[in-house]
């Protein structure tokens, strides 16, 4: 079981960002301009980024961070969303259309980000199409990461979607330890439930199923993928699930 007790994440990595974010598919002298506008900013566990129906229209580089993205429903739930971690770009959504906030987006730890302006941002993306291009493509995979959950939702059972999400994260955001890939993301029993709009009971019986297999390892805010291909496997995927990344 994964805990849910209170952690801080600590800032480990800065220059080392996973090959699905934004930062770790730009080139070199593209990224370290990007990473030259705005100002740091940093925010501790549970401070809010960006608030769902603000006006604001700043974007947030994360250099180093792990962020919920969460949303209310018209039930009066609160929807996770997705997860974005240091590499990827928040809030340009807002920064591209001057729409209101369409989500929040909360520190789910210490975060160390570059708060750039719309105009810096904007301004950035006309002198560089290469950027411009891959923000684009950050955009329409989180549109089709969006398709997906919805598309899965009604089609899967939910321990199908939630071995999809493992194999998505452990494919965009994962890091080669010993005894396998380890999710490089913290998260609860009760997120990973609401990520794959499941009951907590079910997640929980999965994770026990894949971890009594040896697929899977868990411990405190810890999942380690024992076996991938058979992981893979148990979602319905093929041997490479790349088209299938979770996106930036």
């Amino acid at each position: 079981m994964i805990g849910s007790e209170p952690g801080r994440r600590v800032i480990r990595k800065v220059g080392n960002w996973p090959r699905g974010s934004l930062l770790g598919s730009l080139p070199e002298p593209v990224r370290d301009e990007m990473l030259g506008l705005g100002r740091p900013r940093q925010f501790t566990t549970g401070e809010t980024l960006i608030l769902e129906g603000d006006r604001s229209t700043d974007v947030f580089l994360l250099v180093d961070a792990c962020v919920k993205v969460t949303a209310n429903t018209e039930s009066g739930r609160v929807a996770l969303l997705g997860i974005r971690v240091g590499g990827d770009l928040v809030g340009e959504f807002a920064a591209l259309d001057g729409l209101p906030r369409g989500a929040t987006v909360a520190a789910a730890g210490p975060c160390l980000v570059q708060l750039i302006s719309q105009d810096a941002f904007l301004g950035f993306l006309q002198r560089s199409p290469e950027a411009a291009l891959a923000v684009n493509r950050a955009v329409v995979n989180k549109v089709r990461w969006t398709t997906r959950r919805r598309v899965e939702f009604g089609t899967f059972s939910t321990p199908t979607r939630l071995a999809r999400v493992l194999v998505e994260l452990a494919w965009s955001y994962g890091e080669p330890v010993r005894e396998g890939i380890m999710i490089g993301v913290a998260l609860t029993q009760p997120e990973l439930a609401a990520l794959v709009g499941a009951a907590d009971p079910t997640v929980h019986k999965t994770l026990t199923l894949l971890r009594r297999q040896g697929v899977l390892g868990t411990g405190y805010r810890r999942i380690v993928v024992h076996d991938m291909r058979r992981l893979q496997a148990f979602a319905g995927l093929g041997d490479n699930p790349l088209d299938y990344e979770v996106p930036a």
